[in-house]
């Protein structure tokens, strides 16, 4: 900032900053409240998940607020029309400082504990307490154990902390955070530019509807079976009567009522006494661990059915939609009939005519996908670009001239136009990351449910909410250059403590680069492709491509016959009878792993309609190693704590069990394989699969004419 400026700023009150400053944050406040009903409950989600979720979403939000209004108020313009909204720097200072403290602790400490608390399977709050605690301690210990690492490097390089602990620890939790924001963003800023592109063509986007249907069908029964067999464990236990279950009989009653047992499962009289009677689901003694893992066993299971339901729900509302739009093409009239009782302020809204909303939804809004898409694709490149030659050559950056207006010799100034068009970059840039978060595939199926979101998964979201906001901010003020930034008073207060030692300088510099590794990865598809090549891969985000004609997902021809069956009421005749067979076979014996085939290369798949059960039997690369479920309930044993290293044994074990053996290394041995042309390639069992070059011929009679190997009956194919 100028010195005339500074002087300027100095001698004035900023009361309409000020103003304006606490109307946004009641805005803020506003829509963080909405956002918190539309995914929980209000009046009967308790107040210890509400306020910590609440100020995990606020605090971030307002940072983006924060952010222009530190840079208009160390770099001002002198033209007083054209300056921002500014504060003075020690408001900017205070506000810095309870901002990022109260999202450091809400990360690292109050929100993990709360979530462990809130998914503990034990009554008492004093107990669930300590579970959380011991749940945690691993994580306490990896994170403790990097940074010893960190504390080691720093005093051998510099014989010990000049400046303080407290820089030492806010450095190294902005690098772990900008590791995880930077892989998230870059996925983010290739998926939401190509799901407008995607969107944009309706026949394709139920198409995509379509193939999603078998795997979402398929989750939802597993849940619902799966429910079913736990409430198959509390009926047995709700009928013992002696022994040590009578010490925990209030525990079991509230069990009995949280899953409406005789409502739900009619509960079978004389059970059999062979190896599957139902009390061998149950352990010989009853004890408050195995109580508390049933517990949170049954919460999982209750949320995984809701959120499966609401998935499917959402994907036939989806369909209908869609399909309407497309049939509206003729007529030109369109109509979506009643609104749905959960919809919403929008979806109840009727300002079209049947012509008009016709002519919204099949020419407008589509054009409007192809053009907002494009708006966002030129912007992931501008910031991809912006990313990889700030360090090296920062006013190239195209980010720094969109925000950075007025120019005074070399230094530059940032108005309110530059506010304005900062925030909708920071706005742009967390988006990408918290989308792509939603579609991370995370432990325990955490998902964001519509007004019934699992305790633990609204606070792990929120968690990450907070982590991504501080690390996205700053790697923002540095898209501007050094002289921009350094001057802000965010700078002075993280970023200096980022810089103090060469590796964390250089990190802050050039790990942004590797950017290119995750848009890349999502540009192209890499996932999937590695996961083909050698059998596994990165099976961490979701890709579309990849899911439309795996193993598991079913055609899309599939899942349109499954969407009209459920729409027309067929499907829940089946579902029943499915439901019902398991109930069944798990009441009188172990329930038998689900059928789970691969086919052959080239056996044509069976339909949905011809398959016996009414449903198609999803064909799955992954295979389910172990026995079923209800084996392993019926030899329950108690479960043990395993420590860091067995845990991750276990997981190297299950990854190698579940290994596919690629398609490359299963052709070895088979010989060369003709051409088509030749006869090969026929896998029904023809005259090309068996080396021969005759093939029968009407009477009986064979021919091995030369002509055959160009395709011909008689005839040469050019």
């Amino acid at each position: 900032m100028s010195q005339p400026a500074t002087l300027l700023l100095q001698s004035q009150t900023p009361i309409g900053s000020e103003i304006f400053s606490i109307i946004a944050l009641i805005i803020i406040s506003i829509v963080v409240l909405l956002i918190q009903r539309y995914y929980l409950p209000l009046r009967t989600t308790p107040a210890f998940l509400l306020v910590p979720v609440f100020f995990a979403l606020w605090l971030p939000a307002s940072i983006v607020l924060l952010v222009p209004i530190d840079l208009a108020s160390s770099a001002a313009t002198e033209d007083e029309g054209a300056r921002g909204i500014w504060l003075h720097p020690r408001a900017l200072r205070v506000s810095w400082r309870i901002t990022y403290w109260l999202t450091f602790t809400l990360t690292w400490f109050i929100l993990p504990i709360l979530a462990e608390f809130s998914d503990s399977g034990y009554r008492e709050p004093k107990d669930k307490l300590f579970d959380s605690l011991r749940a945690n301690a691993q994580y306490y210990a990896v994170v403790f154990g990097s940074g010893a690492l960190a504390f080691t490097y720093i005093i051998i390089r510099y014989g010990g902390f000049s400046d303080s602990l407290k820089g030492t620890v806010m450095a190294l939790a902005y690098c772990w955070g900008l590791i995880l924001a930077i892989y998230l963003m870059g996925h983010g800023l290739v998926a939401i530019p190509r799901r407008l592109f995607r969107n944009a063509n309706i026949s394709g986007k139920l198409r995509r509807i379509q193939a999603q249907a078998p795997r979402v069908y398929e989750q939802m029964d597993d849940a619902e079976i799966n429910l079913e067999e736990l409430e198959t464990v509390v009926g047995e236990l709700s009928r013992r009567k002696g022994g040590s279950a009578t010490l925990f009989q209030d525990w079991i009653e509230e069990l009995v009522d949280m899953m409406n047992l005789p409502e739900s499962q009619p509960r079978t009289t004389n059970p059999p006494r062979n190896e599957g009677d139902p009390s061998r689901l149950l352990p010989t003694v009853i004890t408050e661990k195995f109580m508390a893992d049933l517990t949170r066993r049954l919460v999982r299971a209750k949320h995984a059915r809701s959120r499966y339901v609401s998935e499917w729900n959402s994907l036939l509302e989806d369909a209908v939609k869609t399909q309407a739009i497309l049939d509206s093409a003729g007529s030109k009239k369109l109509d979506f009939g009643r609104p749905a009782p959960h919809a919403g302020f929008w979806d109840r809204l009727n300002i079209f005519t049947p012509y008009t909303r016709h002519l919204f939804y099949y020419h407008f809004v589509p054009y409007a996908h192809i053009a907002f898409g494009g708006l966002l694709a030129l912007a992931s490149v501008c910031i991809v670009w912006s990313e990889v030659v700030k360090g090296l050559l920062p006013s190239l950056s195209v980010i720094r001239y969109s925000v950075v207006h007025h120019w005074s010799g070399d230094s530059g100034q940032v108005g309110f136009a530059g506010q304005v068009i900062a925030a909708f970059w920071m706005i742009y840039m967390c988006a990408a990351a918290l989308i792509s978060i939603t579609e991370v595939k995370v432990w325990r199926g955490r998902a964001l449910v519509r007004r019934n979101t699992a305790h633990e998964s609204a606070f792990w979201y929120a968690s990450q909410v907070a982590r991504l906001s501080v690390p996205l901010s700053y790697n923002f003020m540095t898209f501007l250059g050094d002289d921009i930034y350094k001057k802000t008073v965010f700078y002075k207060f993280l970023g200096q403590l980022i810089n103090y030692t060469p590796l964390g300088k250089w990190f802050d510099y050039l790990f942004p680069a590797f950017i290119l590794v995750p848009v890349c990865a999502t540009l192209f598809g890499l996932y999937g492709k590695v996961q083909r090549v050698f059998g596994f891969g990165v099976d961490v985000i979701d890709d579309e491509d990849e899911n439309e004609t795996s193993y598991g997902t079913g055609s899309w021809r599939e899942g349109r016959d499954l969407i009209e069956r459920e729409l027309n009421g067929s499907s829940s005749s089946i579902v029943r009878g499915r439901r019902g067979d398991a109930r069944s076979s798990t009441a009188g014996g172990s329930r038998a792993a689900p059928i789970l085939s691969v086919p052959r290369t080239g056996s044509p798949l069976t339909t949905l309609a011809a398959s016996p059960n009414g449903r198609h039997v999803a064909n799955t690369s992954a295979r389910r190693v172990g026995p079923s479920s209800s084996s392993r309930a019926g030899n329950y044993t108690e479960p043990e704590d395993e420590n860091f290293f067995e845990a991750l044994g276990h997981r190297f074990k299950n990854t190698i069990d579940t290994m596919d053996t690629p398609k490359w290394f299963q052709e070895i041995g088979q010989g060369i394989k003709k051409p088509k042309w030749m006869g090969g390639g026929d896998d029904d069992g023809g005259g090309g699969a068996s080396g021969s070059l005759t093939r029968p011929q009407p009477g009986g009679r064979t021919s091995s004419d030369v002509r055959r190997w160009f395709g011909g009956e008689g005839r040469i194919r050019l």
